[in-house]
Order: C-alpha cells, then structure tokens, then sequence
C-alpha cells in the first residue's frame, strides 16, 4: 500500500477534520473549569515550592499538560459540540488519563469494543464520526474508516506525525525503520504500520543484541524468535538489518534513543565504512520538545534533597513511567499513581512500581517534616496533581494531630 498516496488522499476527503470546528472559545473556558488549578498556579509563582505544616512540596518545573494533550483534548470537546446528536466513537483513549477519558465517555464519546485482542469495529457505521487519539492510528485502521465513509477527526500530535514521515523516509531508501519503542504501544503499532521494514527495540540492551547480530551474525531463528512480535511480516535480519534508519515513539526517554542512534551510526560505520555510512544508516531528529522539558525538569528536581516522589499519570501512560524511572535511578522512594483516589485512608498509598502489578505500600509518608517531589505525565490535568497534592498535606496534618 503506498501510504503516503493514501494520506494525501485522506487528508482532502471533506469528511476528514484536524483542525476544529470554530468552538475553541467555548471549549477553552469549559476545558479551565474542568482541569485547571489555583493551587497549581500559585505553587509556580512561588518558584516551584510550597509548604504546609510538616510537608514541602517541590514541583517539577515542567509537567503536566503538554500542547499536542491539551490540542487533542480541546478537539474532542469541539467535536461533541460540533455534532451534537450523532454517534462520537474513539479509536483508543483520547489520552492516556482516566479522568479525561472518563469525562468523555460522560460525553457520550464511546470507545471501540476490544474483543479477544482486537478492535471490533463493526459497531461503526456509515456517516457516524469517528476521532483518532493524540498517538494516532494504523494506516490500516484509517482506510477502513474512509471506506465506511465516516466523518474523521484527526487529533493526532504533530510531533507522531513528525516520525511518522521519518519512517516514509526509510522506507523510500529502503531502509529498515528501527523503531525505539514499546511494541503494542498504539503509537508505535501507527508508527510501524507507515513504515516498510521495521524493527521495535524496547531499551539498549536489546539495541545491543541487534547491532552485534549485524556486525557478527548468529542464530537467524533465536533473531526471529525473540522479535516474533516486534518485526514486520517476513522479517528476515540476514537480509534486512543492511540498511536502518532510526525512529521512536516519542514518550521514549530521551536519553536513551539518543544513545540507540549512536549505536547503530558506530555499528553500521565499522560494518560499511564511514565512505558509506550514507547508504546504510538514516536518522533524523523526531524527539517530542514536550517529552524531553518534562524529563530535564525531574532530573533537575531530582538533584534536590527530596524524601520521596509522587509520579501523577495514567498507568498506561509511557512518557509518564519514564519520568518514575528517572526517580528510581537516582535511588528515590517513588510512587507513580494515577489519581487522588490511590492515596488514604491512613498512611497508605496504592501505587504502581515500575514493571509491576498495583501494590499497597503501607506508612509510605515519613514522620516528621518531609520534602516530596511531585510531577506529572503529559497527559494529567493540572486538577489531578492538586487533588493528590492535598490529599498528602491531610494526611500528615492528621498524623500531627
């Protein structure tokens, strides 16, 4: 399928939408009502600190919020008020937050039904509207909303869109898109699916296995086996690990794609010589400016003498665990929750560790004065951070009393 002849087909359909519909006054005053924060605006206007009794609260100086969130938000908000009587579906969870997402299912806003693992669109129908999530959807799902002649609104962050051409790049130098990225993670199952060949790897260490795979060979079969799910249909790594280009999901840290790119320049340079590292390697920038000032401000923030961290974010959400991740590195107790809700009663939290099922950790908040870090993913309402911001200044002025 030529992808880039469907988008251009696509995007001059009158049924396909990615700019709003004229509401953003309306909708602006709604979306500060609903998710906004006094609190959190009077914490920045005092550099970022505030205390109450025994806790100091330190906020990241960048957090929350990020502008292709607060876009796909506000499009979704516009699209109920544009059409107020026809079906409203979502192909996936306009972000990855509860609450917004709850919010819109009051709206009337339904989600795709998920049967045995796969979507069922067959409750779509001709003519019903249909809003594509801020980390987009496949190639393939974007057709088959076209074919059934449905209204199409696009949310999908310009920064995914920015990658997106990165892997049409690759695919016209018939490059392999090597993917830095989660596998079943919905951006990178759109990102893949405008790509050719691809290959996902999920952290340096499998980086590392494919970049020695393509300077010394070895077992084709363990290959296959270990990226069965993570590769494009027919992936074959004796033939198509000849040339690469770099991509990523942008919630990805930073710091390790960066890291990833290197590796696969020094691999491929040693393979083919720098003369013809040209026709063999490919990477652009696709790095999301929103991601990267989140994960410098908490590796700022976690320099400061802190007692514990609170990560805010949907459990779902992966540039929301990069930021616990930083925590957890640097040694701090870190707690990743979802919402308010998780924290009490009494001295207990239900949080999230890093690669694991939900846990209760019981007197999670030390006696005494305490310092917490605080920051939140880019899809978590300024709201959410201050409903658990005062569930903790409660709970340690009960623990005085």
């Amino acid at each position: 399928m030529d992808t880039k002849a469907f988008k251009r087909s696509l995007h001059s359909s009158e049924n396909y939408h990615r700019k709003g519909f004229g509401h953003e006054a309306e909708v602006a005053s709604q979306l500060e009502s609903e998710y906004q924060s006094n609190l959190i605006q009077e914490i920045r206007e005092n550099n970022y600190r505030l205390q109450r009794g025994d806790v100091t609260i330190r906020l990241a100086e960048a957090f929350g919020f990020c502008w292709g969130v607060e876009r796909a938000v506000a499009m979704a908000y516009e699209t109920r008020q544009h059409f107020p009587t026809e079906r409203i579906w979502m192909t996936n969870e306009i972000i990855h937050n509860p609450s917004v997402n709850q919010r819109l299912q009051e709206m009337e806003v339904g989600f795709i039904p998920i049967a045995q693992g796969q979507k069922d669109f067959s409750v779509v129908e001709r003519g019903d509207v249909v809003i594509l999530p801020a980390f987009g959807a496949s190639v393939q799902e974007m057709q088959l909303l076209n074919d059934k002649q449905c209204k199409i609104v696009d949310t999908t962050c310009p920064w995914v869109s920015k990658v997106w051409n990165t892997v049409e790049k690759h695919k016209k130098k018939d490059c392999t898109s090597i993917i830095h990225g989660k596998y079943k993670h919905e951006e990178t199952v759109a990102t893949s699916s405008f790509a050719g060949k691809y290959l996902v790897v999920l952290n340096m260490e499998e980086a590392e296995y494919v970049a020695n795979y393509i300077l010394n060979g070895g077992s084709r079969e363990e290959f296959t086996a270990k990226f069965s799910r993570a590769t494009s249909a027919g992936f074959d790594p004796d033939r198509d690990l000849e040339r690469v280009g770099i991509a990523n999901q942008t919630t990805m840290l930073k710091s390790e794609t960066e890291q990833i790119g290197k590796l696969f320049e020094r691999t491929m340079m040693k393979k083919y010589g720098p003369d013809r590292l040209n026709d063999h390697f490919q990477s652009f920038n696709t790095i999301c400016d929103a991601t990267q000032e989140r994960q410098d401000a908490m590796l700022e923030l976690v320099e400061e003498p802190l007692d514990l961290m609170v990560v805010i974010g949907g459990f779902n959400s992966s540039n929301t665990t990069q930021l616990q991740q930083i925590a957890i590195e640097r040694g701090i107790p870190s707690y990743h929750i979802d919402s308010a809700d998780r924290i009490g009663p009494g001295n207990r939290v239900e949080h999230k560790p890093l690669g694991r099922d939900l846990e209760v950790a019981e007197n999670w908040l030390p006696a005494g004065k305490i310092v917490v870090g605080v920051t939140s993913g880019a899809s978590t309402p300024d709201k959410v951070v201050e409903e658990a911001m005062e569930k903790i200044f409660q709970l340690k002025a009960l623990a005085v009393v």
